[in-house]
């Protein structure tokens, strides 16, 4: 179980490539003070797991959150994916968190992790890529999907950290719509936000149960943890454009995910609805993004 460690300034990363090339830790450590972690740190047997879902952050490729019974329609095809996760009667968040990753290089401050698919699971074969760069005031992730596939898959790439949660943390972002969802957590309307959900000013995670995905996310959010001293910038590339928002009750983590499709994307956009997401991959085509997470004092 190799971790490989990232330091620079007083950031510290770990990672697990074994464990679907996960991060493990994400924290700050100064001299004087003990280490402050920002993502819940992994606890031993999630190491041994050798999946991601125990993890700080993992990779969502090639897809987000829920495809509804696992029906997948490509061209005109019903393609039936089974369940791949315990508890869960729909596929869920793609094959990467499952799966150990290569290392392609790493050094003291960056690390590349490669994911190359078999079709186990995801019926298609694809390339995934996790970039990985550390500097003295933020953690850099770039991800990746590249399809193999002789014929056009649909495709989509995300992240899913979880943040620590204290009675103080607040969050601010600015999406302009949220999915309502039903009891197995799949989108069913789109409807303006409602100001419960507004979190377009600071607003404290301890006051929202969620699970919901927003869309027309303009790619920043804010984290503040005024206890800890710590506020977190995201930073996300244009072609995260969809987030979601996992704040579950009595729970000491709480989620703010940045993925390129609507939670049920694929489906969605078979019926005709617009504006959630949905990239048609050719042979050798590449979807990628960036996530910056960068880190200041409060």
């Amino acid at each position: 179980m190799d971790l490989l460690r990232l330091r620079a300034g007083r950031l510290a990363v770990d990672l697990a490539p074994h464990a679907g090339g996960s991060i493990v830790r994400f924290a700050v450590e100064e001299r004087d003070r003990p280490p402050v972690d920002l993502m819940r740190p992994t606890d031993p047997s999630g190491l041994t797991s050798g999946h991601g879902r125990d993890s700080a952050c993992y990779p969502l490729v090639p897809f987000s959150n829920r495809i509804a019974d696992g029906r997948l329609i490509v061209e005109g095809r019903d393609i039936y994916l089974r369940p791949n996760a315990p508890g869960f009667r729909h596929p869920i968040h793609g094959d990467g968190w499952l799966r150990p990753w290569l290392v392609e290089r790493s050094n003291d401050t960056d690390a590349d992790l490669l994911y190359v698919h078999d079709r186990q699971g995801w019926p298609f074969p694809y390339r995934a890529r996790q970039s990985f760069r550390l500097t003295e005031d933020a953690l850099t992730v770039g991800i990746s999907v590249q399809s193999t596939e002789p014929s056009p898959v649909p495709a989509g790439i995300g992240l899913h950290p979880y943040f620590v949660r204290d009675e103080d943390a607040t969050l601010t972002c600015r999406p302009q719509q949220v999915w309502l969802a039903d009891a197995e957590t799949l989108p069913t309307t789109r409807v303006d936000i409602p100001p419960r959900w507004d979190f377009s000013t600071p607003r404290k995670i301890s006051s929202v149960v969620l699970d919901n995905c927003f869309d027309g996310w303009d790619g920043h959010a804010t984290i503040s943890w005024p206890r800890r001293g710590f506020s977190l910038d995201i930073e996300a590339s244009p072609v995260f454009r969809h987030l979601v928002l996992y704040i579950p009750d009595n729970k000491p983590y709480f989620c703010v995910e940045p993925v390129s499709h609507t939670s049920n994307g694929f489906a969605l956009h078979a019926l005709g609805v617009e504006d959630v997401g949905y990239r048609l991959l050719a042979s050798g085509d590449r979807l990628a993004g960036e996530v910056a997470f960068r880190v200041s004092n409060f």
